[in-house]
């Protein structure tokens, strides 16, 4: 799957604080320091893990495929259970016991793995998708941090609870996060399924954080650019043009401005392909719950 290289996406952008932000590091040891401080660069600038916006995203469209294609774990695993991921470790023992060769073996994996897991890896299946971790634009960066205060509530008196005031950080509103992402050798259907996720971000669907429930972690992404590098063989979309790639290589050698297809040109037509691909899903799953 990653022994050839086929195309490439770039995404760059940036995500906005639309409320205050809060991702929680260890807790402060300083003596004057927050209760519950966020998490910080080297620099003690505010820092958004890539695997925070990553397992966030991930979530969303795990649910999304769910109410699409039923709880089947073949189709959508949950990778915080190991009986629901859609090949267990058991499973796997046998799969190598009965495939000994690599490429049979790799095939019989990506046939039963499930469709998140093209996209965002599994304990079998390496990522496509990678995310630097969000720092924030330095020019808009002043170092103000907000302290907010908490209070644990007592349930049978129905107030503060004797010693449980705390106070905690966050990253006010209006913070702007630099967003870098790259895809690797993913098929139409899962750059649509990636574009689905983004535009959840896109339109501020999807908070990151604690205290959601509260109305902190609001993002809102906004995506500058999304270049296109596509190396496949017109005449056979299995393999790799050498002359495309060839060219590729020169330009990106040489420092050149390199070739690219703009990808939200192509956003639309890999959304369809998705789509395509979960009406194929679709048919035969209705037609095991008939039976």
């Amino acid at each position: 799957m990653f022994d050839t290289f086929k195309n490439r996406l770039e995404i760059t952008g940036t995500l906005k604080t639309v409320t205050a932000l809060r991702i929680s590091a260890a807790p402060s040891t300083e003596p004057i320091g927050s209760d519950l401080p966020v998490i910080k660069d080297v620099l003690g600038h505010p820092l958004i893990p890539g695997s925070s916006f990553k397992g966030a995203l991930r979530s969303r469209l795990e649910s999304f495929l769910r109410g699409i294609l039923g709880s089947d774990r073949h189709l959508v695993a949950n990778p915080a259970v190991e009986a629901e991921w859609s090949i267990t470790a058991k499973e796997m023992k046998e799969l190598k016991k009965e495939h000994t060769n690599d490429a049979q073996l790799t095939a019989e994996i990506l046939d039963k793995t499930d469709l998140v897991s093209h996209l965002f890896g599994s304990p079998w299946v390496a990522s496509k998708f990678q995310v630097r971790d969000l720092t924030v634009l330095p020019d808009y960066w002043f170092g103000q941090y907000q302290e907010r205060d908490g209070v644990a509530i007592d349930r049978d008196t129905e107030t503060a609870a004797d010693g449980k005031l705390y106070d905690f950080q966050v990253v006010p509103g209006g913070t702007p996060f630099e967003f870098k992402a790259i895809v690797e050798n993913a098929t139409e259907w899962e750059l649509g399924l990636l574009m689905v996720g983004l535009h959840q971000f896109e339109t501020e669907q999807i908070p990151l954080g604690g205290g959601r429930s509260r109305g902190l972690g609001v993002v809102k992404l906004e995506i500058k650019n999304m270049k296109w590098f596509d190396m496949t063989n017109e005449q056979d979309p299995t393999k790799t043009d050498p002359h495309k790639l060839i060219e590729y290589l020169k330009e990106l050698v040489g420092g050149e401005n390199i070739s690219f297809v703009d990808g939200k040109e192509l956003k639309d037509n890999w959304v369809q392909a998705l789509i395509n691909r979960l009406e194929q899903e679709i048919i035969p799953t209705a037609e095991v719950e008939k039976k």
